[in-house]
């Protein structure tokens, strides 16, 4: 008992994370790193004397703060702890939503408000996914609406933030003829069996198949599927963005970096990816 004491209070030892222990981003997260927006945001908010180009500016005193940020990371919790969606591989990841929710419960500034002024990065579609409902008042940073309901993620209160792109920044561009150099009209390379308005995907697999120009490719995300999509994105004009399990994916910001034209299917005046585009 006692060595199990000793485990445990070892394991809750408060550690003090500035900018400068911060530890770097993995760079090889792969598609991890779409959702990796919560870790920015705390970046940003630790760098010391950035107050000229930070986003946010970081107060010491609780009461002078408009909004609380919390630094609780949900979309790496599930991609690490619940990835499956099985039991008993998910229960480390509902735990961490129990006790972040304990501690914040206890503090007198959420009690002020609810937790109305209190900022959660929920970005990946299934982050925080035990006891989002506990949280519904608090300004949540999102990808899309696709996994919720309007009471509970809306335009009114939440941000929707854009992804991390997976693929690096394109920077040899052919500056003669950019556009005209690429040789390939339309490129689509991902999963083609998705769920809910991802059906699309199948269909346009039938539509564009046996046309020259158009590149559309079953494939899944892997190390080396990212750079032959990398390549592909980098050799095509225009690169189809069809909705995946929700409205959104990373995949926008991926042909954006690549100088490809996105092309949003389907269109719908009322999701975020518009509002992201607009």
């Amino acid at each position: 008992e006692d060595n199990n004491n000793n485990i445990n209070n070892n394991n809750n030892v408060n550690i003090r994370v500035t900018a400068k222990n911060l530890p770097p981003w993995p760079r090889n997260s792969g598609l991890k790193q779409q959702h990796s927006v919560e870790y920015w945001m705390m970046a940003s908010l630790l760098c010391e004397n950035c107050t000229d180009v930070s986003e946010a500016v970081r107060v010491m005193d609780p009461e002078e703060a408009d909004v609380f940020f919390v630094p609780f990371f949900s979309s790496l919790s599930f991609n690490t702890h619940g990835r499956n969606m099985t039991d008993p591989d998910t229960a480390i990841d509902r735990q961490l939503q129990v006790d972040i929710l304990k501690f914040l419960r206890q503090s007198i500034y959420w009690q002020r408000t609810e937790g109305r002024d209190h900022v959660i990065p929920m970005h990946h579609p299934n982050a925080f996914r035990f006891l989002r409902e506990e949280v519904n008042a608090s300004i949540l940073i999102v990808a899309d609406f696709g996994r919720y309901s309007k009471v509970m993620s809306n335009l009114q209160k939440d941000v929707v933030a854009p992804y991390m792109h997976v693929m690096e920044s394109f920077l040899d561009d052919n500056s003669l003829d950019p556009y005209n150099s690429r040789t390939t009209l339309l490129f689509f390379r991902g999963r083609t069996v998705r769920k809910a308005e991802g059906v699309v995907r199948a269909k346009l697999e039938k539509i564009l198949k046996g046309y020259d120009d158009v590149h559309y490719e079953a494939s899944y995300a892997t190390g080396e599927s990212i750079k032959a999509s990398s390549q592909g994105m980098r050799l095509s004009k225009f690169c189809l963005n069809p909705a995946g399990d929700t409205p959104s994916s990373n995949r926008l910001f991926d042909a954006i970096v690549s100088h490809c034209v996105p092309v949003i299917y389907p269109p719908k005046k009322d999701d975020a990816v518009n509002m992201i585009w607009r």
